[in-house]
Protein backbone atom coordinates (compact mmCIF):
# COMPACT_ATOMS: atom_id res chain seq x y z
CA UNK A 1 0.00 0.00 0.00
CA UNK A 2 3.17 2.38 0.63
CA UNK A 3 4.12 1.55 -2.27
CA UNK A 4 1.42 2.60 -4.39
CA UNK A 5 1.18 5.86 -2.39
CA UNK A 6 4.63 6.45 -3.35
CA UNK A 7 4.02 5.69 -6.99
CA UNK A 8 1.10 7.63 -7.04
CA UNK A 9 2.99 10.87 -5.31
CA UNK A 10 5.66 10.71 -7.56
CA UNK A 11 2.88 10.75 -10.60
CA UNK A 12 1.26 13.63 -8.93
CA UNK A 13 4.25 15.25 -8.65
CA UNK A 14 5.59 14.56 -12.17
CA UNK A 15 1.95 15.77 -13.17
CA UNK A 16 1.78 19.37 -11.85
CA UNK A 17 5.55 19.71 -12.67
CA UNK A 18 5.00 18.93 -16.19
CA UNK A 19 2.18 21.32 -16.14
CA UNK A 20 3.94 24.27 -14.28
CA UNK A 21 6.70 23.32 -16.81
CA UNK A 22 4.10 23.97 -19.97
CA UNK A 23 2.40 27.20 -18.26
CA UNK A 24 5.62 28.83 -18.12
CA UNK A 25 6.58 27.59 -21.69
CA UNK A 26 3.60 28.87 -22.91
CA UNK A 27 3.60 32.19 -21.37
CA UNK A 28 7.37 33.02 -22.00
CA UNK A 29 7.30 30.84 -25.34
CA UNK A 30 4.55 30.30 -27.57
CA UNK A 31 1.65 32.99 -26.41
CA UNK A 32 1.47 35.71 -29.11
CA UNK A 33 0.45 39.32 -28.56
CA UNK A 34 -2.91 40.49 -30.63
CA UNK A 35 -2.26 42.59 -33.68
CA UNK A 36 -2.07 46.23 -32.61
CA UNK A 37 -5.11 48.43 -34.36
CA UNK A 38 -2.55 50.44 -35.31
CA UNK A 39 -0.72 47.68 -37.38
CA UNK A 40 -4.34 46.72 -38.92
CA UNK A 41 -5.15 49.88 -39.95
CA UNK A 42 -1.26 50.27 -41.48
CA UNK A 43 -1.93 46.94 -43.05
CA UNK A 44 -5.17 48.55 -44.78
CA UNK A 45 -3.26 51.17 -46.09
CA UNK A 46 -1.91 49.32 -48.65
CA UNK A 47 -4.74 48.96 -50.84
CA UNK A 48 -4.13 52.40 -51.86
CA UNK A 49 -1.20 50.94 -54.04
CA UNK A 50 -2.87 48.16 -55.88
CA UNK A 51 -1.92 48.54 -59.62
CA UNK A 52 -4.31 49.99 -61.73
CA UNK A 53 -4.38 52.16 -65.18
CA UNK A 54 -7.62 54.18 -63.68
CA UNK A 55 -9.28 56.65 -66.28
CA UNK A 56 -11.02 60.19 -64.79
CA UNK A 57 -12.86 61.78 -67.06
CA UNK A 58 -12.63 61.44 -71.11
CA UNK A 59 -9.16 62.29 -71.07
CA UNK A 60 -7.43 61.99 -68.38
CA UNK A 61 -5.28 58.36 -67.28
CA UNK A 62 -3.23 57.67 -63.94
CA UNK A 63 -1.19 54.86 -63.17
CA UNK A 64 -1.12 53.86 -59.81
CA UNK A 65 1.09 51.35 -58.01
CA UNK A 66 3.27 50.64 -61.22
CA UNK A 67 5.95 52.18 -58.80
CA UNK A 68 6.37 53.89 -55.43
CA UNK A 69 4.66 57.56 -57.27
CA UNK A 70 1.91 58.15 -59.47
CA UNK A 71 2.37 59.21 -63.17
CA UNK A 72 -0.62 60.32 -66.01
CA UNK A 73 -0.97 60.64 -69.12
CA UNK A 74 -3.71 64.15 -70.57
CA UNK A 75 -4.54 63.06 -74.14
CA UNK A 76 -4.80 66.19 -76.32
CA UNK A 77 -6.23 66.73 -79.85
CA UNK A 78 -2.70 66.00 -81.87
CA UNK A 79 -0.56 64.66 -78.56
CA UNK A 80 0.25 63.65 -74.89
CA UNK A 81 0.61 65.26 -71.71
CA UNK A 82 2.51 63.44 -69.08
CA UNK A 83 2.45 64.24 -65.26
CA UNK A 84 5.69 63.33 -63.37
CA UNK A 85 8.08 60.53 -64.28
CA UNK A 86 7.81 57.86 -61.42
CA UNK A 87 11.42 56.77 -59.85
CA UNK A 88 12.31 54.09 -62.43
CA UNK A 89 13.03 53.32 -65.98
CA UNK A 90 11.39 49.91 -65.92
CA UNK A 91 8.45 50.97 -64.53
CA UNK A 92 7.92 53.90 -66.58
CA UNK A 93 8.02 51.82 -69.13
CA UNK A 94 5.82 49.50 -67.83
CA UNK A 95 2.91 52.40 -67.35
CA UNK A 96 4.19 53.65 -71.03
CA UNK A 97 3.10 50.30 -72.34
CA UNK A 98 -0.43 50.49 -71.16
CA UNK A 99 -0.82 54.12 -72.26
CA UNK A 100 0.12 52.97 -75.52
CA UNK A 101 -2.75 50.52 -75.76
CA UNK A 102 -4.89 53.60 -75.49
CA UNK A 103 -3.03 55.72 -77.64
CA UNK A 104 0.01 56.35 -79.80
CA UNK A 105 -0.38 60.08 -80.15
CA UNK A 106 3.20 61.36 -79.44
CA UNK A 107 4.23 62.62 -76.16
CA UNK A 108 4.48 66.26 -76.27
CA UNK A 109 5.25 67.89 -73.04
CA UNK A 110 6.50 65.96 -69.63
CA UNK A 111 5.70 68.35 -66.35
CA UNK A 112 7.59 67.48 -62.77
CA UNK A 113 5.21 68.28 -60.02
CA UNK A 114 8.48 68.72 -57.76
CA UNK A 115 12.25 67.33 -58.21
CA UNK A 116 11.96 64.32 -55.18
CA UNK A 117 13.79 61.28 -57.66
CA UNK A 118 10.52 59.22 -57.35
CA UNK A 119 8.76 61.73 -59.54
CA UNK A 120 11.74 61.78 -61.75
CA UNK A 121 14.14 59.29 -62.02
CA UNK A 122 12.03 57.25 -64.93
CA UNK A 123 11.07 60.01 -66.42
CA UNK A 124 13.58 58.91 -69.94
CA UNK A 125 11.36 56.58 -70.84
CA UNK A 126 8.45 58.89 -71.83
CA UNK A 127 10.73 61.30 -73.85
CA UNK A 128 10.15 59.85 -76.87
CA UNK A 129 11.68 62.73 -78.83
CA UNK A 130 13.93 65.11 -76.58
CA UNK A 131 14.07 67.53 -78.57
CA UNK A 132 10.77 68.39 -79.28
CA UNK A 133 9.22 67.43 -75.99
CA UNK A 134 9.12 70.31 -73.52
CA UNK A 135 10.06 69.93 -69.76
CA UNK A 136 8.69 71.77 -67.39
CA UNK A 137 9.08 72.64 -63.80
CA UNK A 138 9.11 75.29 -61.60
CA UNK A 139 12.96 77.73 -61.23
CA UNK A 140 15.31 76.44 -58.95
CA UNK A 141 14.21 72.88 -59.48
CA UNK A 142 15.79 69.73 -57.31
CA UNK A 143 18.35 72.94 -55.62
CA UNK A 144 17.16 71.33 -51.91
CA UNK A 145 17.50 67.49 -52.37
CA UNK A 146 19.97 65.44 -50.35
CA UNK A 147 22.17 65.00 -53.54
CA UNK A 148 23.27 68.71 -53.20
CA UNK A 149 23.55 67.94 -49.27
CA UNK A 150 27.33 68.31 -47.58
CA UNK A 151 25.80 65.36 -45.56
CA UNK A 152 24.34 63.13 -48.43
CA UNK A 153 25.74 60.40 -46.64
CA UNK A 154 23.77 61.15 -43.78
CA UNK A 155 20.84 61.60 -45.31
CA UNK A 156 21.39 58.49 -47.53
CA UNK A 157 21.76 55.99 -44.19
CA UNK A 158 18.23 57.57 -43.05
CA UNK A 159 16.47 57.26 -45.55
CA UNK A 160 17.39 53.80 -46.20
CA UNK A 161 16.07 53.20 -42.77
CA UNK A 162 12.80 55.29 -43.60
CA UNK A 163 11.85 53.17 -45.66
CA UNK A 164 13.05 50.12 -44.63
CA UNK A 165 15.16 49.25 -47.90
CA UNK A 166 17.27 46.40 -45.77
CA UNK A 167 14.54 44.95 -44.12
CA UNK A 168 13.21 41.68 -44.78
CA UNK A 169 10.12 41.59 -47.25
CA UNK A 170 7.92 39.80 -43.96
CA UNK A 171 8.69 42.96 -41.94
CA UNK A 172 7.64 45.29 -43.97
CA UNK A 173 4.36 46.84 -44.53
CA UNK A 174 3.98 49.47 -46.88
CA UNK A 175 5.59 53.59 -46.79
CA UNK A 176 2.59 55.07 -45.85
CA UNK A 177 2.25 56.40 -48.99
CA UNK A 178 3.75 53.43 -51.21
CA UNK A 179 3.64 49.98 -50.85
CA UNK A 180 6.87 48.39 -48.75
CA UNK A 181 8.72 47.34 -52.34
CA UNK A 182 8.98 49.25 -55.17
CA UNK A 183 10.57 48.67 -58.40
CA UNK A 184 14.16 48.84 -58.29
CA UNK A 185 14.10 48.40 -62.45
CA UNK A 186 17.15 51.26 -63.50
CA UNK A 187 15.68 53.31 -60.25
CA UNK A 188 16.40 57.10 -60.59
CA UNK A 189 19.02 56.32 -64.11
CA UNK A 190 16.01 58.63 -66.33
CA UNK A 191 15.87 61.92 -65.13
CA UNK A 192 15.73 64.45 -68.24
CA UNK A 193 16.41 68.27 -66.07
CA UNK A 194 13.41 70.84 -67.23
CA UNK A 195 13.91 72.77 -70.24
CA UNK A 196 11.28 75.16 -69.28
CA UNK A 197 10.55 76.76 -65.97
CA UNK A 198 8.93 79.06 -64.50
CA UNK A 199 8.14 81.62 -61.40
CA UNK A 200 4.75 81.56 -59.91
CA UNK A 201 2.47 80.75 -62.85
CA UNK A 202 2.51 79.44 -66.38
CA UNK A 203 -0.63 79.09 -68.64
CA UNK A 204 -0.29 76.74 -71.45
CA UNK A 205 -2.25 75.18 -74.57
CA UNK A 206 -0.35 71.76 -75.28
CA UNK A 207 -1.99 69.80 -78.02
CA UNK A 208 -5.27 71.46 -77.42
CA UNK A 209 -5.01 70.87 -73.75
CA UNK A 210 -5.46 74.66 -71.90
CA UNK A 211 -3.12 73.84 -68.47
CA UNK A 212 -2.34 75.92 -65.86
CA UNK A 213 0.70 75.62 -63.30
CA UNK A 214 0.79 77.37 -60.32
CA UNK A 215 3.88 77.14 -57.45
CA UNK A 216 3.08 76.04 -54.32
CA UNK A 217 5.73 75.43 -51.44
CA UNK A 218 5.08 72.97 -49.87
CA UNK A 219 6.49 69.28 -49.00
CA UNK A 220 9.06 70.27 -51.45
CA UNK A 221 10.44 74.16 -52.16
CA UNK A 222 10.14 73.56 -55.97
CA UNK A 223 6.19 72.35 -55.82
CA UNK A 224 3.76 72.96 -58.11
CA UNK A 225 0.29 71.83 -58.77
CA UNK A 226 -1.39 71.42 -62.09
CA UNK A 227 -5.20 72.56 -63.22
CA UNK A 228 -7.08 71.32 -66.55
CA UNK A 229 -10.03 73.74 -65.98
CA UNK A 230 -12.20 72.33 -68.92
CA UNK A 231 -11.70 68.55 -67.60
CA UNK A 232 -11.86 69.96 -64.16
CA UNK A 233 -8.66 67.84 -63.30
CA UNK A 234 -6.44 68.78 -60.23
CA UNK A 235 -2.95 67.17 -60.16
CA UNK A 236 -1.51 68.16 -56.50
CA UNK A 237 1.89 66.54 -56.55
CA UNK A 238 2.93 65.57 -53.22
CA UNK A 239 0.85 68.50 -51.77
CA UNK A 240 -2.06 65.75 -50.94
CA UNK A 241 -2.23 62.04 -50.53
CA UNK A 242 -4.19 59.98 -48.30
CA UNK A 243 -2.27 60.07 -44.83
CA UNK A 244 -1.17 63.28 -42.73
CA UNK A 245 1.58 65.31 -44.69
CA UNK A 246 5.03 64.33 -43.98
CA UNK A 247 5.31 67.73 -42.37
CA UNK A 248 8.98 67.08 -41.80
CA UNK A 249 10.62 63.76 -42.87
CA UNK A 250 12.78 61.77 -40.54
CA UNK A 251 15.12 61.02 -43.12
CA UNK A 252 16.21 64.88 -42.77
CA UNK A 253 16.08 67.56 -44.93
CA UNK A 254 15.54 71.32 -45.60
CA UNK A 255 12.68 73.45 -43.85
CA UNK A 256 9.09 72.52 -45.45
CA UNK A 257 6.92 75.52 -45.52
CA UNK A 258 4.32 74.62 -43.08
CA UNK A 259 2.37 78.00 -43.58
CA UNK A 260 2.94 78.06 -47.34
CA UNK A 261 1.40 74.10 -47.67
CA UNK A 262 -1.40 74.52 -45.96
CA UNK A 263 -2.16 77.84 -47.57
CA UNK A 264 -1.48 75.83 -50.89
CA UNK A 265 -4.00 73.40 -50.23
CA UNK A 266 -6.39 75.57 -49.13
CA UNK A 267 -5.91 77.36 -52.54
CA UNK A 268 -6.51 74.17 -54.27
CA UNK A 269 -9.53 73.26 -52.47
CA UNK A 270 -11.38 76.61 -54.10
CA UNK A 271 -11.07 75.44 -57.35
CA UNK A 272 -14.34 73.12 -58.90
CA UNK A 273 -12.47 70.13 -58.85
CA UNK A 274 -13.86 67.37 -59.99
CA UNK A 275 -11.45 64.40 -60.43
CA UNK A 276 -7.86 64.90 -58.12
CA UNK A 277 -4.81 63.02 -58.86
CA UNK A 278 -2.62 62.66 -56.30
CA UNK A 279 1.21 62.09 -56.66
CA UNK A 280 0.59 59.25 -54.23
CA UNK A 281 -2.60 56.92 -53.27
CA UNK A 282 -5.45 56.68 -55.28
CA UNK A 283 -7.57 59.97 -57.05
CA UNK A 284 -10.91 60.29 -56.17
CA UNK A 285 -13.66 62.06 -58.23
CA UNK A 286 -16.81 64.22 -57.21
CA UNK A 287 -16.88 67.67 -56.64
CA UNK A 288 -18.13 67.51 -53.05
CA UNK A 289 -15.82 64.17 -51.48
CA UNK A 290 -12.40 66.65 -52.59
CA UNK A 291 -13.93 69.91 -51.92
CA UNK A 292 -14.17 68.17 -48.65
CA UNK A 293 -10.94 66.24 -48.23
CA UNK A 294 -8.38 69.33 -49.21
CA UNK A 295 -10.61 71.40 -46.71
CA UNK A 296 -9.87 69.33 -44.11
CA UNK A 297 -6.28 69.01 -45.33
CA UNK A 298 -5.63 72.48 -45.31
CA UNK A 299 -7.16 73.23 -42.12
CA UNK A 300 -4.91 70.24 -40.22
CA UNK A 301 -1.92 71.58 -41.72
CA UNK A 302 -2.36 75.11 -40.91
CA UNK A 303 -4.52 74.09 -37.26
CA UNK A 304 -0.67 72.68 -36.27
CA UNK A 305 1.39 75.53 -37.55
CA UNK A 306 -1.08 77.88 -35.74
CA UNK A 307 -1.01 75.78 -32.58
CA UNK A 308 2.63 75.80 -32.80
CA UNK A 309 2.75 79.13 -33.02
CA UNK A 310 0.88 80.58 -30.28
CA UNK A 311 2.36 78.20 -27.68
CA UNK A 312 5.98 79.32 -28.72
CA UNK A 313 4.64 82.49 -27.84
CA UNK A 314 3.77 81.74 -24.58
CA UNK A 315 6.50 80.23 -23.98
CA UNK A 316 6.26 76.72 -24.00
CA UNK A 317 9.23 74.52 -24.92
CA UNK A 318 8.70 72.17 -28.02
CA UNK A 319 8.91 69.07 -26.04
CA UNK A 320 5.33 70.52 -24.14
CA UNK A 321 4.22 71.58 -27.51
CA UNK A 322 4.46 68.37 -29.06
CA UNK A 323 2.95 67.13 -26.45
CA UNK A 324 -0.11 69.62 -26.42
CA UNK A 325 -1.01 70.03 -30.07
CA UNK A 326 -2.98 67.84 -31.23
CA UNK A 327 -5.56 67.78 -34.45
CA UNK A 328 -8.89 69.45 -33.88
CA UNK A 329 -11.33 66.86 -32.49
CA UNK A 330 -13.71 66.90 -35.44
CA UNK A 331 -10.48 66.22 -37.77
CA UNK A 332 -8.87 63.10 -35.77
CA UNK A 333 -10.76 60.49 -37.05
CA UNK A 334 -10.78 61.79 -40.87
CA UNK A 335 -10.00 59.25 -43.52
CA UNK A 336 -7.41 61.31 -45.42
CA UNK A 337 -6.11 62.23 -41.84
CA UNK A 338 -4.37 59.42 -40.50
CA UNK A 339 -0.65 59.90 -39.38
CA UNK A 340 0.31 56.85 -42.24
CA UNK A 341 3.38 58.98 -43.50
CA UNK A 342 3.78 62.35 -41.65
CA UNK A 343 3.14 62.56 -37.78
CA UNK A 344 1.88 65.97 -35.85
CA UNK A 345 5.10 65.85 -33.62
CA UNK A 346 7.05 65.96 -35.96
CA UNK A 347 5.76 69.28 -37.73
CA UNK A 348 5.90 70.94 -34.26
CA UNK A 349 9.49 70.30 -34.03
CA UNK A 350 10.28 70.87 -37.20
CA UNK A 351 8.10 74.12 -37.09
CA UNK A 352 9.81 75.09 -33.85
CA UNK A 353 13.09 74.78 -34.67
CA UNK A 354 12.88 76.52 -38.03
CA UNK A 355 11.70 79.68 -36.18
CA UNK A 356 14.23 79.90 -33.04
CA UNK A 357 16.75 77.12 -33.71
CA UNK A 358 18.13 74.34 -31.18
CA UNK A 359 17.70 76.57 -27.99
CA UNK A 360 14.06 76.01 -26.82
CA UNK A 361 14.26 79.06 -23.82
CA UNK A 362 14.65 76.50 -20.81
CA UNK A 363 18.61 77.75 -19.85
CA UNK A 364 19.35 74.21 -18.33
CA UNK A 365 19.48 73.57 -21.72
CA UNK A 366 22.36 75.99 -22.84
CA UNK A 367 24.87 73.79 -21.61
CA UNK A 368 23.26 70.40 -21.30
CA UNK A 369 25.35 67.12 -19.51
CA UNK A 370 26.75 64.95 -22.44
CA UNK A 371 24.80 61.76 -23.22
CA UNK A 372 27.57 59.51 -21.20
CA UNK A 373 27.38 62.16 -17.99
CA UNK A 374 23.61 62.30 -17.55
CA UNK A 375 23.64 58.64 -17.97
CA UNK A 376 26.21 58.02 -15.06
CA UNK A 377 24.31 60.24 -13.14
CA UNK A 378 20.70 58.64 -13.85
CA UNK A 379 22.47 55.09 -13.58
CA UNK A 380 23.31 56.24 -9.85
CA UNK A 381 20.36 58.01 -9.26
CA UNK A 382 18.69 54.80 -9.65
CA UNK A 383 21.04 52.50 -8.22
CA UNK A 384 22.96 51.25 -10.30
CA UNK A 385 22.50 49.37 -13.83
CA UNK A 386 20.72 46.18 -12.11
CA UNK A 387 17.96 48.66 -10.80
CA UNK A 388 17.77 49.89 -14.51
CA UNK A 389 17.44 46.85 -16.03
CA UNK A 390 14.56 45.61 -13.34
CA UNK A 391 12.81 49.42 -14.57
CA UNK A 392 13.09 48.36 -18.07
CA UNK A 393 10.96 45.02 -17.34
CA UNK A 394 8.67 46.91 -15.61
CA UNK A 395 8.46 49.20 -18.29
CA UNK A 396 8.07 46.71 -21.17
CA UNK A 397 5.45 44.64 -18.93
CA UNK A 398 3.28 47.92 -18.85
CA UNK A 399 4.45 48.80 -22.32
CA UNK A 400 5.62 51.69 -22.11
CA UNK A 401 8.16 51.10 -24.82
CA UNK A 402 9.28 54.84 -25.06
CA UNK A 403 10.48 54.43 -21.87
CA UNK A 404 12.19 51.15 -22.21
CA UNK A 405 13.99 52.57 -25.26
CA UNK A 406 15.23 55.48 -23.32
CA UNK A 407 16.33 52.97 -20.21
CA UNK A 408 18.27 51.35 -22.65
CA UNK A 409 20.29 54.16 -24.03
CA UNK A 410 21.55 55.36 -20.35
CA UNK A 411 22.94 51.81 -19.96
CA UNK A 412 24.40 51.92 -23.58
CA UNK A 413 25.94 55.35 -23.58
CA UNK A 414 28.29 53.97 -20.51
CA UNK A 415 29.00 51.36 -22.59
CA UNK A 416 27.97 50.40 -25.78
CA UNK A 417 28.99 46.71 -25.53
CA UNK A 418 26.83 45.68 -23.11
CA UNK A 419 25.13 43.17 -24.28
CA UNK A 420 21.77 43.06 -22.14
CA UNK A 421 21.57 46.67 -23.26
CA UNK A 422 21.62 45.79 -26.55
CA UNK A 423 18.94 43.32 -26.37
CA UNK A 424 17.04 45.63 -23.81
CA UNK A 425 17.19 48.32 -26.99
CA UNK A 426 16.20 45.75 -29.90
CA UNK A 427 13.04 44.49 -27.74
CA UNK A 428 12.40 48.01 -27.32
CA UNK A 429 12.25 49.30 -30.68
CA UNK A 430 10.25 46.28 -31.91
CA UNK A 431 7.41 46.36 -29.38
CA UNK A 432 7.36 49.91 -30.08
CA UNK A 433 7.33 49.30 -34.23
CA UNK A 434 4.50 46.85 -33.68
CA UNK A 435 2.03 49.42 -32.20
CA UNK A 436 2.98 52.35 -34.96
CA UNK A 437 0.57 53.32 -37.32
CA UNK A 438 3.00 55.72 -39.09
CA UNK A 439 5.18 53.78 -41.79
CA UNK A 440 8.13 55.61 -41.64
CA UNK A 441 8.29 55.29 -37.93
CA UNK A 442 7.90 51.71 -37.56
CA UNK A 443 10.33 51.26 -40.63
CA UNK A 444 13.11 52.99 -38.74
CA UNK A 445 12.12 51.16 -35.55
CA UNK A 446 12.95 47.52 -37.33
CA UNK A 447 15.90 49.20 -39.33
CA UNK A 448 18.12 50.54 -36.38
CA UNK A 449 17.10 46.80 -34.40
CA UNK A 450 18.33 45.00 -37.31
CA UNK A 451 21.63 47.24 -37.76
CA UNK A 452 22.20 46.34 -33.81
CA UNK A 453 21.30 42.76 -34.39
CA UNK A 454 24.20 43.04 -36.87
CA UNK A 455 26.21 44.74 -34.76
CA UNK A 456 26.62 48.04 -36.83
Amino acid sequence: MKQLNLILLLFLTSFFACQNTDSTNSMTDTTEEKEHPNHTKLKAQSNEFIKELIQLGERVYMGVGYDGSNAAMIVGDDGLVIVDGLRGIGAAEELLRDFRKITDKPIKALIYTHGHGDHTGGAKAFIENPSQTRIIARAHFKEELEGNSPVKKMLIKRNIRQFGRDLADEEIVNRGVAAGRTPTDRAGKGYVPPNETFEDSLFLTIAGIDIELHAANGETNDELFVWLPKDKTLFTGDNYYKAFPNLYAIRGGQYRDVKSWGEAVKKMSQLPVEHLVPGHTRPSSGKEKIHKDLSNYSEAILSVYEQTITGMNQGLSVDELCAQVQLPAHLKDAENLQEFYGSVPWGVRSIFFHFVGWFDGNPSQLYPLAPKVEAEQMVKLAGGKKKIKEQFQQAMKEKNYQWGMQLADYILALDKKDEAARQMKIQALRKSAATQINAPARNYYLSYAKEMEEGK
